[in-house]
C-alpha cells in the first residue's frame, strides 16, 4: 500500500470512530454522521421545511466544512476554482438529496447502518453501486461538465463562511432556530464536542481524498482500489465500536430512522450513486471540496439543501418504520409522491447525461 492509502484508511477509520463516539454521546442510533440528514435538519432549523422532528444545526457539518477549510490552506491545497456547469451541479445535488431522503442516509450513513446490523441498507448499497455503474459508462462515453477556472479566493470561501457564521449566529442566539422537541432531530451530541470531533475528520477526509462513491467508481473505470480501503475502515471500525457499545442489532425490522421498502431503498441510492458520479463526489466529497475553494461543489450542497426543503415540504421522503403509544408496530416506507420524484430523478439523470455527451461531427 502507497503512503496515500494509510491516510485513505486513517481518515475512514476516523469517520467510524467519530460516527460511533457521537452516536454514544447523543446522536440518533447508526446516524453518528450523516450528510444528508444533517443538512435536512439545518435546513429546517432554519424554517425551510416544516418536519418538526429533524430541525437542529447540526455542528458536525460546520466541523466537516472548516475542518477541510483549515487543512487546504495549512497544507497549501486551497484553490478558489467555479463555472463548472453550476447551474446543472445545482440540480444534480438537490437529485442526490430526494434520492437519499427516500432511502433515509447518504452513502456514509449507507455504511453505518450496516456496520449497526441493519440488513436494510443491503438494497441501497447494491442501488449505490448500480448507479455508480450507470454513471461510469457516461463518463466512458466522455460525458463532461466542462472544467472548472480559477476564481478570486472569496469565491473559494463561501460555504466556509457561510456555515462559520451560521454556527456562530447559533452559538450566540439559539432561539433564532427552529428545534426538534422530539424525533431524531432532538437527538444531539454536546455541541462543542460534535463540532471538535467533526473538525478533526473534515482534516482527514480533505488530505486522504475520502469519497465513498469515488471508491467504486475508480475501482470500476480503473481498477484502483484505494479509496475503498476508506470505505472498509469506516465500516470495520464502526462495527467493532457497535459490538464493543452492545449497539449492534442485526435484522430488517425495528432499526433506528429506517424502513423497510426495498425497491425504494434500492431506487432512491441509485439516483444518489449516479448523480454522485456525474458531480465527481459523493455528499461528503462536495462538503470536503467546498470547504477547500470548490465553489462549484458549494453550489452542490445548496442544491442539496434545496433538495432537503423540497424533499420534506412535498413529503416526498421516506418514513422511518415506528412503535406507536399502543406499541403497534407500524411500517413506513415511501408515499405515491415520492415515489414519483424518483422516477422523475432518474429521468433528469438520463437526460444531463446524454447532453452532456460530446457532440458527433457531422
Amino acid at each position: 500500500m502507497k503512503k496515500v492509502n494509510w491516510f485513505v484508511v486513517l481518515a475512514g477509520g476516523a469517520v467510524g470512530l467519530a460516527a460511533v463516539l457521537l452516536t454514544f454521546f447523543g446522536n440518533p442510533a447508526n446516524m453518528g454522521f450523516c450528510i444528508a440528514c444533517f443538512l435536512r435538519d439545518i435546513v429546517g432549523a432554519c424554517g425551510m421545511h416544516g418536519a418538526a422532528v429533524v430541525q437542529y444545526v447540526r455542528p458536525e457539518i460546520v466541523g466537516l466544512v472548516l475542518g477541510a477549510f483549515i487543512m487546504s490552506v495549512a497544507t497549501k491545497e486551497f484553490r478558489a476554482k467555479a463555472g463548472s456547469s453550476p447551474a446543472v451541479r445545482f440540480v444534480l445535488g438537490a437529485l442526490v438529496m430526494i434520492g437519499a431522503l427516500v432511502f433515509l442516509g447518504c452513502p456514509l450513513r449507507m455504511v453505518l447502518r450496516l456496520a449497526g446490523g441493519d440488513l436494510n441498507a443491503l438494497t441501497a448499497t447494491v442501488g449505490f453501486a448500480v448507479g455508480i455503474f450507470i454513471g461510469t459508462r457516461f463518463l466512458n462515453m466522455g460525458f463532461s461538465l466542462k472544467r472548472a477556472y480559477d476564481a478570486p479566493k472569496a469565491e473559494g470561501a463561501v460555504l466556509p463562511a457561510v456555515m462559520a457564521g451560521l454556527f456562530l449566529l447559533f452559538l450566540i442566539a439559539p432561539a433564532l432556530f427552529k428545534m426538534s422537541e422530539k424525533g431524531p432531530g432532538s437527538m444531539q451530541a454536546p455541541v462543542l464536542l460534535a463540532f471538535g470531533i467533526a473538525l478533526v475528520v473534515g482534516a482527514l477526509a480533505q488530505k486522504g481524498r475520502l469519497c465513498m462513491a469515488g471508491g467504486i467508481r475508480d475501482s470500476i473505470m480503473f481498477q484502483d482500489f484505494k479509496l475503498l480501503y476508506g470505505f472498509v475502515a469506516i465500516f470495520a471500525v464502526a462495527l467493532i465500536g457497535n459490538l464493543a457499545l452492545g449497539s449492534f442489532k442485526l435484522g430488517f425490522e425495528s432499526q433506528p430512522v429506517a424502513h423497510s421498502a426495498h425497491l425504494w431503498n434500492f431506487l432512491g441510492m441509485v439516483v444518489v450513486g449516479w448523480g454522485s458520479v456525474l458531480l465527481g463526489g459523493c455528499p461528503l466529497r462536495q462538503l470536503i471540496l467546498a470547504g477547500s475553494g470548490n465553489g462549484d461543489s458549494a453550489v452542490t450542497v445548496f442544491g442539496m439543501m434545496t433538495g432537503a426543503a423540497i424533499a420534506h415540504n412535498f413529503g416526498l421522503a421516506g418514513a422511518a418504520d415506528s412503535v406507536n403509544e399502543a406499541g403497534e408496530y407500524i411500517v413506513g416506507g415511501i408515499k405515491q409522491n415520492g415515489q414519483v420524484a424518483v422516477f422523475i430523478a432518474l429521468a433528469l439523470l438520463l437526460v444531463i447525461s446524454l447532453v452532456h455527451l460530446p457532440k458527433k461531427n457531422k
